[in-house]
């Protein structure tokens, strides 16, 4: 009597694939955990030597309009001029924009610097320098009107 012979089946090692997938499953987790639960950077707040400069600047001239962009949004942009009346030089300004509601609510708040050190150096004592602030990502059901501008940090020139 004859035995039918089979072919013996190569066993696959599927060792490997398992490692790579528990590798990613522990990468996946961990990279949510992160993104879960870390915390994220507070800008800085004005520190009271800061404070207490702030009686030194002026905002001058400050005007809003309004232009529709090529995309078809609203582009709304703020610009003025920043005076210097103090003593002291300054690498950087940042204003806090606090956009209304027509019921008084804030709906947005952008931080946005007004005096930033570029070629034109620092903003010296009795300099004025002009900015622009442009702003594509107001919610609908801001009031129109012109937002709140208040001074959120300043830094000083070494």
């Amino acid at each position: 009597m004859a035995v039918a012979k089979y072919p013996e089946r190569q066993r696959v090692n599927l060792t490997p694939v398992f490692i790579v997938l528990a590798i990613v499953l522990i990468a996946a987790a961990g990279g949510w955990y992160f993104y879960k639960f870390s915390t994220p950077v507070q800008p800085a707040a004005l520190t009271p030597e800061a404070k207490a400069y702030v009686r030194n600047l002026g905002l001058e001239g400050v005007e809003m309009k309004a232009t529709a962009n090529y995309v078809g949004s609203t582009l709304v942009e703020i610009t003025g001029r920043i005076l210097n009346k103090g003593n002291r030089p300054l690498r950087l300004v940042e204003l806090n924009c606090v956009f209304y509601d027509v019921n008084l609510n804030v709906i947005h708040r952008e931080r946005v610097p007004i005096v930033k050190r570029s070629a034109l150096g620092s903003l010296k004592p009795g300099e004025n320098r002009g900015f622009r602030m442009p702003f594509d990502a107001i919610p609908e059901g801001w009031n129109q009107a012109m937002p709140q501008l208040v001074i959120a940090n300043i830094e000083f020139e070494q």
